[in-house]
C-alpha cells in the first residue's frame, strides 16, 4: 500500500511540473504528461509492479472521457452536420485507413490485418490538441478550423467501431475465453451476440428510463454529492456489465453518453466527471510515456523518423485534397492539412487495446507508439509554419480563389464586409429600416445559402482593392467591418482609411486589444463584440442585488463612458510589437484608471455628486451623443 501511494504520488508531482513546463511552450497538456511519462520511466527508470496497478486505475480514464464524448453528440446535432461529418470526416478516415495501412503492408510486408490496425492507430488525431490550439489562435471561425472541428468530431465517434474492431484482427492466438467475459466463458457465437446486444439494449433502456428518474429524486436531496455519487456508480456499472459480456467498456460508456446527450442533466454530469476524466486521463498518458521503449528509439532512430514523417505526409496530402474537393480556401486547406496530420491520444487508447488482444507484435507496439508521440510533438511546429510563414504570405500574396470573385457594380450607401453572426444582425437592421447594403463575404458556403434563404451576398475577398472599388466605396456612406479574422478585420481597415480618408468605417473587434489595432488602422467607431451584451448582463445583476433600475441604468451609463475614455487612454500607448503586460505604461495607466473608475462608481453608489466628465472631443462623449 504504502509503494502504491509513494508511486502515485510521484506521478502526480511530476506531472504537474511537466504540464507547466509544457504549457509555457505552447506544447498542450497532453505532451506534458507524456513527458512527465518518459521521465519517469525510460529515463530515471521508475517503474515496477505498482506502476502496472497506477496504469489499470488510469485506464478508466479512457472510459470517462468517452461517455463525456458521447454526451456532447445529440442525436440532432449529428444530423444537422451530417454532411461534413459523413463526407469530409468519413473521407479522411477512410482514406487515411486504407493508405496508411497499404504503405505499411508494402514497405514492410505486412498482412493486411497487421496493416489494418495500424492504419486505424495512425489515421485519428489529436483532439485534445488539435482543438487547444484553434481556440488559442482563434482558428475555429476560419474553414479550416470549421472542417477540422467537423473531422475531429467524425474521429470520436469512429474510435468506436475501431475499438470493437482491433481484436478481432488479432493475429496471435486468442486469450482464454474466460478473459472475455466470465459470463460467456465457452459459450457458442450465437450466445456470445445475442448476450452483447442484449447488454447494449439493457444500457440504453436504462439510461433513457431508469437513470433520469433516479436523478428526479437524488435532486429533490439537494445533496450534490449525491449526484456525483451516483454518476460516478452509473459509468463504472456500466464498465463492469461490459466487461463482464466481454465487450469494450469505453463502447458501452459512450453508448450511455449518447443516450443521455439530451437530459436535462447532462451539463450536471459533465461538470461531476470532468475532474475525474482529466485526473485519470493525466495517469493514463503519464503511464503511456513511462511505459515507451526509447531503447527502439535508440536502436531504430531512423527508421522512427521515417515513419513519423511518412504519417504525416499521408496524411496532409489527403487532407489537402479533400481540403480542395470540398472547396475550402487555398489558406483554409493548408490549415486543414497541417493540423490534422499527427496522430492522436486515441492511438494510445488503441494500442493498449491492440496490446491486450495481442493485434500487433512488440516490436510493432514499440515502434508506433514512438510515432505517435513524436508527431504530436512535432504538431506545434506545424502551426508554427502556417502563423510565422504561410498565413503572412497569403496577405502579401493573396492567390486567385478556387472560386472567381463576383463581379460587383452596385452603389448602395452601406458595404458589409463578413456575414457571420454579426454582420447578419447589422444588416438585418439597415434592411428592416429601408437602407440598402452592398455584402461580401469570403466563405462560399455562406455565399450560397444566405442567396439560397434571399440575401443578396457576394463572394469576395475584402482585403482586395479593385473588389471593394467596384463594390461602390468612393460613394458608400458608411463602411462597416464584420469580418472575423482580426488580422484581415485590421488590415481591410487600414485599406479603406488610406483610400477614402473621410469615410466612416464601423469595425467589429474580438476584445480589447483588438480595439487598439483597428484605431491605429483607422476605424471611427469600435465596437467590442461582446461589450454590450456584458453591460446589459451587468445592469441586471445591479436590480438582482438591490439596486433601483434607474439608478442601475445610471451606473450602466458612467461605466461605459468611464471604459470608452480607459480605452482611449491605453490606445495612445498600445505598442502592437509588445504584449500587454511587457507594457509597463500601459499596465500602470489601465491600474490607475481602475482604481479611479471604482471610487467614482462607488461615490455614485452612495449617491454623492461626482464632477468627472469625459473629454467633449474624446470617444466617450462622441460614442454617447450617437446613442442619443
Amino acid at each position: 500500500m504504502t509503494a502504491l501511494l509513494l508511486y502515485t504520488c510521484m506521478y502526480l508531482f511530476f506531472a504537474v511540473a511537466a504540464v507547466l513546463v509544457s504549457q509555457r511552450l505552447g506544447l498542450g497538456s497532453v505532451l506534458g504528461y507524456l513527458i512527465a511519462g518518459i521521465v519517469i520511466g525510460p529515463v530515471l527508470g521508475f517503474v515496477g509492479d505498482e506502476a502496472e496497478k497506477i496504469q489499470h486505475i488510469a485506464e478508466f480514464g479512457v472510459v470517462m472521457m468517452l461517455f463525456l464524448v458521447g454526451l456532447e453528440l445529440a442525436p440532432q446535432m449529428l444530423w444537422q452536420m451530417r454532411h461534413k461529418l459523413l463526407g469530409l470526416g468519413g473521407l479522411q478516415v477512410g482514406l487515411s485507413v486504407a493508405a496508411l495501412a497499404a504503405a505499411a503492408m508494402y514497405a514492410f510486408g505486412l498482412d493486411w490485418r497487421t496493416g489494418t490496425a495500424i492504419g486505424c492507430i495512425l489515421a485519428l488525431s489529436s483532439t485534445a490538441i488539435v482543438l487547444q490550439t484553434f481556440s488559442e489562435k482563434n482558428l475555429l471561425a476560419t474553414a479550416g478550423g470549421q472542417a477540422g472541428f467537423a473531422v475531429l468530431l467524425f474521429q470520436d465517434v469512429a474510435a468506436i467501431p475501431m475499438l470493437a474492431l482491433l481484436p478481432l484482427l488479432a493475429v496471435a492466438p486468442a486469450a482464454s475465453p474466460a478473459a472475455h467475459g466470465k459470463l460467456l466463458a465457452a459459450q457458442p457465437g450465437w450466445v456470445l451476440a445475442a448476450v452483447s446486444v442484449a447488454a447494449m439494449l439493457l444500457i440504453v433502456l436504462a439510461v433513457r428510463y431508469a437513470v433520469p428518474r433516479m436523478f428526479r429524486l437524488i435532486v429533490k436531496t439537494h445533496l450534490r454529492e449525491l449526484f456525483t455519487l451516483f454518476t460516478l456508480a452509473l459509468v463504472v456499472g456500466i464498465a463492469a456489465l461490459m466487461s463482464l459480456v466481454g465487450l469494450s467498456p469505453a463502447l458501452g460508456a459512450f453508448i450511455a453518453g449518447v443516450a443521455l446527450a439530451n437530459s436535462s442533466y447532462r451539463h450536471e454530469m459533465e461538470s461531476n466527471l470532468e475532474p475525474f476524466k482529466g485526473l485519470l486521463l493525466g495517469l493514463f498518458f503519464i503511464t503511456v510515456g513511462a511505459g515507451m521503449n526509447f531503447a527502439v528509439l535508440g536502436r531504430e532512430f531512423w527508421l522512427i523518423a521515417a515513419l513519423t514523417l511518412a504519417t504525416l505526409g499521408i496524411k496532409m496530402l489527403i487532407l489537402w485534397s479533400l481540403g480542395k474537393l470540398f472547396r475550402l480556401p487555398a489558406l483554409g486547406a493548408k490549415l486543414f492539412a497541417l493540423s490534422l496530420a499527427q496522430a492522436g491520444e486515441f492511438g494510445f487508447v488503441l494500442l493498449s487495446i491492440a496490446d491486450q488482444g495481442k493485434v500487433l507484435t512488440a516490436q510493432w507496439l514499440d515502434r508506433i507508439a514512438l510515432v505517435v508521440a513524436l508527431s504530436m510533438v512535432l504538431t506545434p511546429l506545424l502551426f508554427i509554419v502556417y502563423e510565422k510563414i504561410l498565413l503572412p504570405r497569403s496577405r502579401h500574396n493573396p492567390r486567385t480563389p478556387e472560386r472567381e470573385h463576383d463581379a460587383i457594380h452596385e452603389s448602395n450607401p452601406v458595404i458589409l464586409l463578413g456575414h457571420g453572426r454579426f454582420g447578419h444582425q447589422i444588416n438585418s437592421l439597415l434592411n428592416a429600416c429601408g437602407f440598402a447594403s452592398t455584402v461580401i463575404d469570403h466563405h462560399a458556403e455562406t455565399v450560397e445559402r444566405l442567396t439560397e434563404y434571399g440575401i443578396k451576398t457576394h463572394y469576395g475577398d475584402a482585403t482586395r482593392p479593385e473588389l471593394l472599388i467596384s463594390a461602390g466605396l468612393h460613394e458608400a456612406k458608411l463602411v462597416a467591418v464584420c469580418i472575423g479574422d482580426r488580422h484581415r478585420a485590421t488590415d481591410v481597415v487600414a485599406f479603406i482609411r488610406r483610400h477614402c480618408p473621410k469615410l466612416p468605417i464601423i469595425a467589429r473587434a474580438y476584445d480589447r486589444l483588438h480595439a487598439y489595432d483597428l484605431h491605429h488602422a483607422g476605424a471611427d467607431y469600435i465596437i467590442r463584440e461582446t461589450f454590450d451584451s456584458a453591460m446589459n448582463t451587468g445592469q441586471i445583476a445591479l436590480e438582482i442585488l438591490g439596486v433601483p433600475p434607474q439608478k442601475a441604468a445610471e451606473l450602466r451609463r458612467f461605466y461605459e463612458k468611464r471604459d470608452l475614455y480607459q480605452l482611449e487612454k491605453a490606445t495612445e500607448l498600445y505598442d502592437p510589437n509588445l504584449s500587454f503586460f511587457a507594457n509597463s505604461r500601459l499596465v500602470e495607466t489601465a491600474q490607475r484608471t481602475d482604481a479611479e473608475t471604482a471610487q467614482l462608481m462607488r461615490a455614485l453608489m452612495r449617491g454623492d455628486a461626482v464632477a468627472w466628465q469625459p473629454d467633449p472631443e474624446g470617444w466617450a462623449s462622441i460614442k454617447q451623443g450617437l446613442r442619443q
